[in-house]
């Protein structure tokens, strides 16, 4: 992109032709990407085919179009099982404490406000989705200044993945173009003001789940018409009569009998209740569903102990620490797109994170008998400062009390040279207790 001065305004040259912009204007119109033209999805029945169709189509080489497999994975992000194993995956992550340390190891309380905003929060999840939509490109909002006078983003945003093609990095403006009408958002000036996330051929996770969710949709739409054919006895009325009007009455009676329903038909009419003897829907429906929910789970979370009922303790134990692997890799994903992409961006707006780096702060993250386990261990065998818990606990902490030992209740037997030879009182017990370490100077 070249740029043009101009007396008042400023001529900017873009692959979109060319635009004549006041000099205020021109920071607002490289920091936005563009205007997308939006369009609305489509929300068809999908089945496999679709699916083998779409993911052919994504994987063109010359031209690329996820367009076709972002509307299945959007059927198959509302899967309920499949929502709960991500949020349970992501939680665990935006759940965890981190820190910013300089050069040295030591760790910048200061700067941690500039993290703590809701716009990080939902930079980390927009980040996270990459994992299973394969890529997410995250535009940074406008600098502002906050009450406290620190500086701050007014938002993020995530760029329409359908107007996004990772392969080439271009965004296009509509969705009939292909790539090479599109903007290159990795070289300046938009890439001041985007994070990529994800690799360029990455397909994500959803790819996977796809067949497990639209064979689960669809037999949960056969347990529904099963269960409307079968699931109630049919009602069979036999009558004599051949007036119309008396048979649009006794339809009527049938139609309306409910719960209490009664009836009152003329003599010779018959009322018969057929009730289904098919009773193998469970095997059939609610176990194919049952397949397709631990499929889900080993592919979002590793196992399906954490999130399904497990009996075997060993065996949760096992299975809890895969989950812990996963959490760790996508917590060292995000740690490498702030460090190399969001703090240099930052410090290219004006934020003073010079100098400073992010990490996960995995010191306040036990639980609170791991916390009782480590800090007895400490106050075992270490000298602590008291302000460690007056900090910590809000309360106030003086010099540790010396309770001597109690007594042995056996009086103590002297050696034969010592028979009959009074021991001092107390000194056998200060001779046999170990000794004291008080927890504080």
């Amino acid at each position: 992109m070249s740029k043009k001065k101009n007396t008042d305004k400023q001529v900017l040259e873009t692959p979109f032709g060319t635009f004549r912009l006041a000099k205020k204007d021109v920071a607002k119109f490289k920091k936005t990407v563009m205007q997308l033209q939006r369009t609305t999805d489509s929300l068809t029945r999908r089945d496999i085919g679709d699916w083998r169709t779409a993911w052919q189509m994504a994987i063109n080489v010359d031209y690329p179009n996820r367009q076709a497999l972002y509307d299945i994975y959007r059927d198959v992000a509302v899967d309920l099982h499949l929502s709960g194993c991500i949020q349970q995956r992501e939680g665990f992550v935006m759940a965890r404490s981190f820190k910013l340390v300089n050069e040295s190891g030591d760790e910048d309380e200061g700067a941690l406000n500039y993290f703590d905003a809701a716009w990080f929060k939902d930079l980390i999840k927009l980040a996270l989705d990459a994992n299973y939509w394969g890529h997410s490109l995250i535009e940074l909002g406008d600098v502002i200044t906050a009450e406290d006078g620190k500086l701050s983003y007014d938002g993020v945003r995530l760029i329409s993945r359908k107007h996004v093609i990772p392969e080439y990095g271009r965004v296009i403006t509509d969705l009939g173009q292909d790539w090479t009408t599109g903007i290159d958002y990795r070289q300046p000036p938009f890439s001041d003001w985007l994070i990529e996330v994800g690799r360029p051929d990455n397909l994500g996770l959803f790819l996977k789940a796809a067949t497990q969710t639209i064979p689960k949709k669809n037999a949960l739409a056969f347990w529904d018409t099963f269960a409307e054919i079968f699931g109630m006895p049919m009602r069979i009325a036999r009558t004599t009569t051949r007036d119309d009007k008396e048979m649009k009455r006794m339809e009527k009676m049938m139609a309306d009998m409910g719960t209490e329903g009664w009836g009152i038909f003329q003599q010779g009419t018959e009322i018969e209740v057929v009730e289904s003897s098919r009773g193998d829907a469970f095997n059939v429906y609610d176990r194919r569903i049952e397949r397709a929910n631990s499929e889900l789970s080993k592919l979002i979370i590793g196992q399906t102990m954490t999130i399904e009922d497990g009996s075997s303790l060993s065996q949760s134990e096992t299975h809890l620490e895969v989950f812990e692997n996963i959490i760790e890799a996508d917590c060292d994903s995000i740690r490498d797109i702030i460090n190399d992409q969001l703090i240099p961006r930052m410090i290219r707006h004006g934020f003073p994170l010079k100098g400073l780096r992010f990490d996960w702060d995995y010191s306040v993250d036990y639980s609170p008998e791991q916390q009782v386990n480590y800090e007895t261990m400490v106050l075992n065998n270490f000298e602590v400062d008291p302000s460690y818990f007056e900090d910590k606990y809000s309360m106030p902490v003086g010099n540790r009390r010396n309770n001597a030992p109690n007594s042995p209740t056996e009086p103590p037997q002297g050696d034969e040279e010592g028979k009959g030879e009074e021991t001092p009182a107390g000194e056998e017990s200060r001779r046999h207790a170990a000794p004291v370490r008080p927890f504080f100077d």
